[in-house]
């Protein structure tokens, strides 16, 4: 409730409840790809697979890896169904780009707060999923970091579209509120 990504300690496994989480990897299986940055691989080697309980999903997202920090040779992507996608580079656009002549026309940015508030500063994220769970934990490790706010004019608004009880949880689905909805806009036909 209070914004938090992990305890001081930086422990973060389980904010959520069963719900939430089964929820998060349903929305992994409908993605193309999952992304991360290099610092939550080395804090919490994900696998980036799509589950059910310990059953892969018949869908797998490509998994993407953006930092500078190589991550090391046992890593947990390193066993991913897919041969994972490695970018040393801060340019998130470009990242995008290369996805996108790949075929991946669906990011699911599932990294820490230094990845999710780079790709909102950069304007990249068309939609925010918040899992809200009934928990305090104070401290300093927040959901995201600097997204390029200065003043509250500045402030990213969000349209929230749906607010979805998860067991115990809450989720909040939103989009900026300068932007289309995808699914309204004329010019993306077929897109979700």
């Amino acid at each position: 409730l209070d914004g938090r990504a992990a305890a001081a300690d930086g422990s973060s496994q389980w904010i959520t409840g069963p719900a939430a989480r089964a929820d998060v990897h349903r929305r992994r299986a409908e993605a193309d790809a999952i992304a991360v940055g290099t610092g939550t691989v080395l804090a919490d080697d994900p696998a980036l697979t799509a589950r059910d309980g310990d059953a892969l999903l018949p869908h797998q997202p490509i998994p993407v890896v953006i930092g500078s920090r190589p991550p090391p040779s046992d890593a947990a992507v390193h066993r991913h169904p897919h041969t994972p996608l490695f970018f040393d580079t801060r340019d998130l656009r470009a990242v995008v780009a290369d996805l996108h002549t790949r075929g991946v026309q669906s990011l699911f940015v599932e990294g820490g707060p230094t990845l999710a508030s780079a790709f909102i500063e950069a304007g990249l994220a068309d939609r925010v999923l918040a899992y809200i769970a009934p928990v305090l934990l104070g401290g300093s490790r927040l959901a995201l970091t600097d997204i390029g706010v200065g003043s509250i004019d500045e402030a990213r608004r969000l349209t929230v579209d749906a607010w979805l009880p998860l067991g115990d949880d809450l989720l909040a689905i939103a989009h900026p509120a300068h932007a289309t909805d995808p699914a309204e806009d004329p010019q993306n036909e077929g897109a979700a």
